[in-house]
């Protein structure tokens, strides 16, 4: 029995060597895999970071800018209502501020155009709406109306927020907007 297992010993050294290198090539292919997904995953965030740094500084190529101003894009259009008579203009008043919250996912409970502001100059029309949205698309909406043409103004806020609904849920907002007609020309 001694002679057998002398004589089977360089072939089970050959084997378990077969098996350990075997062993330690595989575990060099894991290791080397895992290095490249790695740094592939480091340079995908520093490009990232690169790109927000450049956003940051105004000189991104996927931000687009207008040359002749040193603000960004101008908004075009008239910076007044525009309408034949002060029924139209408010109606033009109405339809920009409704676009404005159906664009974000809101929804417009009720509306009022007041066309002879008590409070205003001549030639200001007024609107008070009562809508729901989204509390996330408070801001964006307060940015669309402010920031396009005609001007418009934000006169008023109330913001309601029900106390049973979640961080995410519905505002029950009242708007009071107003924008310049300037009559008939």
């Amino acid at each position: 029995m001694t002679m057998l297992s002398w004589t089977k010993m360089p072939a089970l050294r050959r084997a378990g060597a077969a098996v350990l290198y075997a062993g330690l090539v595989a575990s060099s292919l894991i290791l080397v895999i895992t290095l490249i997904a790695s740094i592939a995953e480091r340079r995908a965030n520093v490009a990232a970071e690169e790109e927000t740094l450049a956003q940051l500084e105004g000189r991104s190529l996927t931000v687009r800018r207008d040359d002749d101003s040193p603000f960004g894009a101008v908004p075009t259009g008239s910076p007044f209502l525009q309408g034949q008579t002060v029924n139209v203009a408010g109606a033009a008043l109405l339809q920009r501020v409704a676009g404005s919250v159906t664009r974000i996912g809101g929804k417009i409970v009720s509306s009022q155009v007041d066309l002879q502001k008590a409070d205003a100059k001549e030639g200001w029309i007024g609107l008070i709406v009562s809508c729901e949205i989204d509390q996330p698309s408070l801001q964006k909406l307060l940015y669309d109306v402010e920031a396009g043409m005609p001007f418009l103004f934000i006169d008023q806020l109330v913001v309601d927020a029900p106390e049973n609904t979640p961080a995410g849920g519905r505002l029950k907002i009242v708007l009071s907007v107003s924008g310049q007609w300037l009559g008939r020309k």
